[in-house]
């Protein structure tokens, strides 16, 4: 399985954090897996809302405070219930100041909230540097059958989810049947087995080597490796639990066919990232993606100077046809010489709107008209 590629993130998506939803019942392994998360960030700084302070670790929060303002606790019941998307907005808003410096954000629920309001929170926030990164439900492979029977809303919780993590899947002696059960149930997502909520971090956002960092610490600059991480890096390594593909192309894509593919992608497809070039169909700009589970938006940016004009695209997810998906991009190429001034309204639809305010943000080509209001993404 090859490891995703170093491409630059997109910068119009640089000035965005993700903000990843991390739920699960209680006493699935969601503090563990953001503890996980913390201690090997690949050298990104990871900002959290925790609901249940008193669940996280002593040693990690102390680690926390050396590092900065970089939590936020909310001990007053459940977040989905405690506060609205405005007040969400005021945590997000400190998290992802650029003073922060912090590199993705995720939010981890009470072991009772509803992941459906959470997302719809982080959907509807109005600062300009939130992007959604992703809901991530965390099952225990062991309790899985008593939690469901007390719990029957697990079935639409994992039917929500962006990514599903089965955890405990080495103290659990049906794990092989959990895993099969849970994939049936989530709707297309990805499902991937962990033992210690070890989840390899490339697949929830993008990683930065630590001496990119001018500045700030991450965990990682802090934690010093022991024996039992040369365990885990050897006996338990977490990139066993998906695939990649990286994908570069000198010639143009077709707007209408890379559609097709993005609305068809394939069940346990978690994450697209890279620039997509459309050629003729707007020679300025190249388009940054970002996609998460169903979630996808576009981001126009100008051409570098001096650079050749590439589509590079990292396609991650888990149990996916790396061979197959690469002949379908490939199918994406450009051919036909002429284009037509419809040709964009589907990837325009998945466009934000730039912010007046912001002369930095380029705007689309005057030739790409503005798509019909019936195609407009309403969750922009």
């Amino acid at each position: 399985m090859s490891q995703p590629s170093r491409y630059p993130s997109p910068s119009r998506s640089a000035a965005q954090i993700p903000v990843v939803v991390l739920a699960g019942f209680l006493g699935s392994g969601k503090t563990t897996l953001l503890n996980h998360l913390l201690h090997r960030s690949g050298g990104s700084r990871i900002g959290a809302i925790v609901n249940d302070f008193g669940a996280v670790e002593i040693d990690a929060m102390a680690v926390a405070g050396a590092l900065g303002d970089s939590t936020v606790s909310l001990g007053n019941g459940c977040l989905c219930c405690a506060v609205d998307a405005s007040e969400l907005d005021v945590y997000l808003d400190r998290l992802t100041s650029p003073a922060a410096g912090v590199d993705v954000v995720v939010i981890e629920a009470s072991g009772l909230a509803e992941p459906q309001e959470l997302v719809r929170m982080v959907l509807a926030s109005d600062n300009p540097r939130v992007v959604y990164g992703g809901l991530v439900e965390v099952v225990d492979a062991v309790e899985f059958d008593d939690t469901r029977a007390r719990h029957p809303e697990i079935d639409r919780h994992l039917a929500l989810a962006d990514l599903v993590v089965v955890n405990k899947t080495d103290r659990a002696g049906a794990g092989g049947k959990v895993l099969e059960l849970v994939r049936t149930l989530a709707d297309g997502a990805a499902v991937v087995p962990a033992s210690y909520g070890r989840v390899d971090p490339e697949f929830l956002f993008d990683c930065r080597p630590s001496e990119e960092r001018v500045g700030q610490l991450s965990f990682d600059d802090l934690h010093v490796p022991d024996a039992d991480d040369a365990h885990d890096h050897h006996a338990g390594h977490p990139h066993a639990g998906y695939e990649s593909l990286s994908f570069v192309s000198d010639v143009p894509f077709d707007p209408r066919r890379l559609m097709r593919f993005l609305d068809s992608r394939p069940d346990g497809l978690y994450r697209i990232k890279g620039y997509v070039g459309f050629g003729p169909y707007d020679p300025r700009n190249r388009y940054a993606v970002h996609a998460v589970g169903s979630f996808l938006r576009f981001y126009p940016e100008p051409w570098p100077d001096g650079e050749p004009r590439l589509t590079q695209l990292v396609l991650i997810g888990s149990g996916i046809d790396a061979g197959a998906l690469g002949k379908e991009l490939e199918a994406c190429k450009r051919v036909a010489p002429q284009t037509d001034e419809h040709g964009m309204w589907g990837v325009l639809r998945y466009v934000r709107d730039p912010e007046p305010h912001d002369p930095t943000i380029p705007a689309p080509d005057p030739v790409l008209a503005d798509p019909p209001p019936d195609l407009v993404d309403p969750s922009v």
